[in-house]
């Protein structure tokens, strides 16, 4: 991790930053360190290890003065977490594909006793058979458990992703934990130049005091978190995280409108990228966004209209946004890193058709699978997909809706 600039902010209205280069499991763990939360629980797996070892350091260092707790396993990590945030602390963990799994049970009670918990998640294939790189099925598994997620293309997106987190978290409209994503090893063990807010206190500024309302240790005013909930209660519980869900879409944009306005980085549910007069488009989460925009570019070049649709926000979802956005092309693509088994097309892709449906919109959509297992997806693949879309917009039938992208035969 070495700085090559370091800019003062001399005559610019943003906070001073350093660039670094940084692989995405350093820009997370730097963005921890920057706010410093009051607990940690860890336990390693690959391709998230990396993150934790190298926020334990900060811990050992004295960066931080975070409680940091090495459990025995993933299940145990989530528990911790859920312990602390429960008390009053402001919580973290991390992990990956099947660690997440092992969680899965506690995930969905973190999110149930309204927890404002940060995970960065670092996307792995959920086995079997065993593989330890990219594909999004294990937070697309859990993406009915009530949390939110944010995706992440690049390391860059990853720090500040993770920085916003805790803002959205703790919002007293939404008080739902976060997973902030972002691809094993093409992210996760790749360095890139990655702006970091120099000063530590900027960033602490910007997240502010947790300060929780209801909590354990809470002697004046005593809570129960978790009792058995019968059937004359749980449906209004429920409710109420859904009222979360739907108060999160304006806090997200809020929070990235208001970073923006320190690093000159504004985020916002989606990233259009030369959508204002796309005819095809491509709608893509992580790390193969970067690779579809540069397969746009090269079709600009050519006066191919093309454009691409990223998803940062895939909870809450934002179907509104995406229809107002698509309903303008001739011919749409959405491009899974995972299986919805027995269901044509993948989960990215049926969100989308189901909110298309709901909104009357009828622009011919298809899916294309792809990357399952860390299998590369390149810019000429992507080309391959715009030129099924121009055949498409031109009157072409759909003979299959799900498709494959680098499958062998």
């Amino acid at each position: 991790m070495s700085t090559t600039a370091v800019s003062k902010g001399a005559g610019s209205k943003f906070t001073p930053h350093e660039i670094m280069g940084l692989s995405g499991n350093e820009a997370a763990a730097e963005a921890l360190k920057q706010v410093n939360p009051d607990v940690a629980a860890v336990f390693p797996i690959t391709p998230q290890t990396e993150l934790m070892h190298k926020f334990a350091e900060y811990v050992a260092n004295g960066a931080v003065d975070t409680e940091l707790i090495n459990v025995e396993s993933e299940h145990s990590a989530m528990s911790a977490t859920v312990g602390a945030s429960a008390a009053g602390a402001r919580a973290v963990t991390a992990t990956s594909a099947n660690g997440l799994a092992l969680m899965w049970e506690i995930v969905a009670i973190a999110s149930s006793l309204r927890l404002p918990i940060v995970m960065p998640v670092v996307n792995r294939a959920i086995s079997g058979p065993l593989n330890i790189h990219c594909d999004h099925s294990d937070t697309m598994g859990c993406r009915d458990l009530g949390w939110i997620q944010l995706y992440s293309e690049d390391s860059q997106e990853a720090y500040d992703n993770m920085i916003q987190a805790f803002r959205i978290a703790e919002d007293k409209s939404v008080m739902l934990p976060v997973m902030v994503t972002f691809d094993g090893f093409i992210i996760s063990h790749t360095m890139e130049r990655v702006e970091i807010i120099a000063d530590d206190g900027v960033v602490r500024k910007f997240v502010g005091e947790y300060k929780p309302e209801n909590y354990l240790l809470n002697a004046q005013h005593p809570v129960t978190y978790g009792p058995l909930d019968l059937p004359d209660w749980l449906f209004e519980h429920k409710r109420q995280e859904v009222q979360g869900f739907l108060n999160a879409p304006e806090v997200i944009k809020k929070v990235g409108r208001e970073y923006g306005q320190i690093t000159g980085r504004s985020y916002d549910l989606l990233e259009n990228y030369r959508m204002d007069d796309a005819e095809l488009a491509v709608v893509a989460l992580g790390s193969t966004a970067g690779t579809a925009k540069a397969a746009i570019d090269e079709l600009r070049d050519e006066g191919v209209k093309a454009g691409l649709v990223k998803i940062r926000c895939f909870r809450p979802f934002p179907g509104k946004e995406l229809c107002a956005t698509l309903g303008r092309c001739k011919a749409v693509s959405v491009m899974d890193r995972s299986f919805s088994f027995g269901l044509e097309g993948g989960p990215v892709f049926n969100e989308i058709r189901g909110a298309a449906y709901g909104a009357g919109l009828k622009v011919p959509m298809v899916s294309h699978i792809y990357g399952i297992g860390g299998r590369d997806i390149n810019v000429t693949q992507i080309r391959g997909i715009f030129e099924g879309l121009k055949k498409l917009a031109s009157g072409g039938r759909i003979e299959t809706v799900e498709n494959y992208v680098g499958l062998r035969e």
